[in-house]
């Protein structure tokens, strides 16, 4: 595979920005021929088209592109002459195409019943979708191309996520629910933070988090139950759906100045038990997992 091949997939699974370098026309004498291509991130270069000023000078304005927030191709032609420092005489067409991460990320935690069908309807939406869990046979098969596969579900995945990201908590395990719900509270940059469960949980993991310090603001951001008012059903799709719809609701837009909205409520999917925390799709109830009491 070439390697402004293998250097745009590597960029696009970190999530980072890009610039395609394209050579499309060449006249008289030029150091590449048409195709030559190759990829400028905003600290490295990859691949070649041909080196020199006329490279040297494309990933000024490939940087400059990215720097300036740039979405739409643009070309350029370059006489490779005198004024560019190059004898070569002829003359270059270069194609300029930005290759940038959606702006919205999600960061999924947990692969169960209802966290495949929330994984399933992002894979069709304008997001890049990071879905975590640390059970080896959690993940299916095959993903949508806006979904990379976490095996891990530490608080210092959520350290790790750009600012803005929308967290979802939804895994098999209760205390890890806790511990990372806890961990994305601390982070004031995040947009929606969302916990699966019923109004019990929510108001033990509210207990939980004000004797480890966290203040009423923080706690605010906290959505749990997650999932829209008002779907009241008990299919792992339709709390996907009700869930999808929530944070679309309020996802970023990227405007500047332009606040997000705030979901308060959200619904309680079933009638609560003795040992369940309440919400149909809770993976941590659904596997009866032992935990203490103030997990739940």
């Amino acid at each position: 595979m070439a390697a402004w091949l293998d250097a745009l997939a590597a960029l696009d699974r970190d999530g980072a920005p890009a610039v395609l370098v394209s050579v499309i026309a060449i006249r008289g004498s030029a150091p590449r021929d048409a195709g030559a291509k190759m990829v400028v991130s905003a600290a490295r270069s990859f691949d070649t088209i041909g080196g020199g000023n006329l490279e040297y000078q494309s990933i000024l304005d490939a940087r400059a592109m990215l720097a300036a927030g740039e979405t739409k191709p643009s070309q350029r032609d370059f006489p490779l002459g005198p004024a560019l420092g190059q004898c070569c005489g002829g003359a270059t067409t270069i194609l300029f195409e930005p290759v940038r991460p959606p702006d919205w990320t999600v960061a999924l935690f947990g692969a169960g019943h209802v966290g495949r069908a929330i994984a399933k309807l992002m894979g069709d939406l304008p997001c890049r979708l990071l879905w975590f869990d640390s059970r080896n046979d959690a993940f299916p098969e095959t993903v949508a191309s806006n979904t990379r596969l976490r095996r891990t579900t530490a608080a210092s995945d959520i350290l790790a996520l750009p600012a803005g990201a929308t967290v979802l908590i939804m895994t098999h395990d209760h205390g890890t629910d806790f511990t990372l719900t806890e961990a994305a509270l601390h982070r004031t940059d995040l947009g929606f933070i969302g916990t699966i469960g019923s109004h019990t949980k929510e108001a033990r993991f509210r207990s939980r988090l004000r004797r480890a310090g966290l203040d009423e603001t923080a706690l605010d951001r906290l959505i749990c139950p997650v999932g829209l008012p008002g779907v009241g059903s008990k299919l792992p799709a339709e709390i996907a759906i009700a869930v999808a719809a929530q944070i679309l609701l309020v996802r970023p837009t990227g405007k500047t100045g332009e606040k997000e909205t705030r979901m308060t409520e959200a619904p309680t999917l079933r009638a609560e038990t003795q040992t369940g925390c309440g919400q149909t799709g809770c993976d941590a109830c659904a596997a009866a997992i032992p935990v203490a009491a103030e997990a739940h």
